[in-house]
């Protein structure tokens, strides 16, 4: 029931964020713009997008190495229902990918697919930060946006330290993880603490250090890296794209401007991919860029089809194959069976330690 209420009360607020967005628009020339957008180029936007979803199975196995072996068929089918999943239900869906790749490849477990996850939308913001802020340094300020821009430009660099400071963090964790669980099972290890929180946020803490291995192997963080970068392109292009199908003045600096933009709006946790607040904050960032509102609104209309069409697409394809049923769907979804998922993992954890093996991988090496 709760959970009811909690996507009845996000679907409500993307409907307001759709109306307060749409509100002052003329409809009628929204559609006619989206009736001459160029078919040729939203085309190869969305095969660019789907090219996007391998390289995310890619990274991820690459992300997973230091764990277990694993399938890339199988990741790339993860990745699909996964943000078809967050299409149809808004950031909640997230919880799909950990809990359905395990369901497909034993060899993973739900504690470490949620890890290296977290690690890959570490990479991810870092990457999207690198992308908005650097291209800030020789992007053309529009006439008349000069005060707001110094904002803009503040922001982002204030994000590109707040990115160089995580990753230290990250660096320092992966340095001295057992003596930092150490002292968390010692803090942890109090009345007032719920025996299964303490256990589940160890398991995490065990696992994360497990999967920032990767940062001891400069050839593995040279191909997140790599990697990382092709799967930003694969959107910044596809971004580009659909400019030009609007035959929009913009270059292709403009268009990691409007990516920028654009991600930001894809954190509201809203059904429909983030739906309104996508739309809103994408059109925010071209009108910014002195594109008139209508137009802008019909841009981000159509980007916000070529992030997720090719997603839900894939999604219906392996619903179809009997891979995925509504009720195992629903089960997917589930907070709680996330935490037993969790529960489990820390209770294999003395029998078979993801540490263990991998310290024995770089011994082996």
């Amino acid at each position: 029931m709760r959970k009811s209420i909690k996507f009845i009360l996000l679907f409500l607020f993307a409907v307001f964020i759709f109306w307060f967005f749409g509100r002052n628009l003329d409809w009628q020339e929204v559609s006619q713009s989206l009736r001459k957008a160029d078919a040729f180029y939203l085309i190869l936007a969305v095969l660019i997008i789907c090219l996007g979803y391998l390289l995310r199975a890619i990274r991820w196995k690459v992300l997973l190495e230091p764990i277990t072996e694993t399938s890339l068929k199988e990741l790339f089918a993860t990745t699909t229902v996964g943000f078809a999943a967050v299409f149809l239900v808004g950031r909640m869906g997230e919880i799909v990918r950990p809990m359905w790749l395990p369901m497909r490849d034993k060899r993973v477990r739900p504690s470490a697919a949620l890890i290296t996850l977290g690690v890959e939308r570490i990479f991810d913001l870092a990457s999207l930060v690198c992308f908005f802020a650097v291209n800030l340094i020789w992007f053309t300020v529009p006439a008349g946006r000069e005060n707001e821009f110094a904002y803009v430009k503040f922001v982002g660099n204030l994000m590109l330290v707040g990115i160089f400071v995580g990753f230290l963090g990250l660096y320092f964790y992966q340095k001295f993880s057992a003596r930092f669980i150490a002292w968390a099972e010692k803090v942890t290890d109090k009345k007032f603490v719920p025996r299964r929180v303490r256990r589940i946020f160890i398991s995490l803490l065990k696992q994360l250090a497990a999967s920032l291995q990767i940062l001891k192997n400069w050839r593995e963080v040279t191909a997140v890296i790599f990697w990382t970068i092709m799967l930003w392109l694969a959107i910044a292009i596809p971004t580009w794209l659909v400019l030009l199908a609007f035959d929009l003045p913009l270059s292709f600096s403009d268009s990691l401007f409007v990516m920028g933009w654009a991600a930001i709006g894809s954190l509201v946790p809203t059904p429909g991919g983030a739906a309104g607040a996508f739309h809103a904050a994408t059109a925010g960032g071209l009108i910014f860029l002195n594109i008139a509102a209508n137009d802008a609104a019909a841009t981000s209309i159509a980007m916000h089809l070529v992030y997720f069409a090719p997603a839900v697409l894939f999604g219906i394809y392996y619903f179809l194959r009997g891979d995925i049923s509504v009720a195992r769907f629903k089960n997917l979804l589930s907070s709680e069976q996330a935490v037993e998922e969790v529960e489990h993992d820390e209770s294999q954890l003395s029998v078979n330690s993801p540490q263990s093996s991998v310290n024995n991988r770089y011994t082996d090496n």
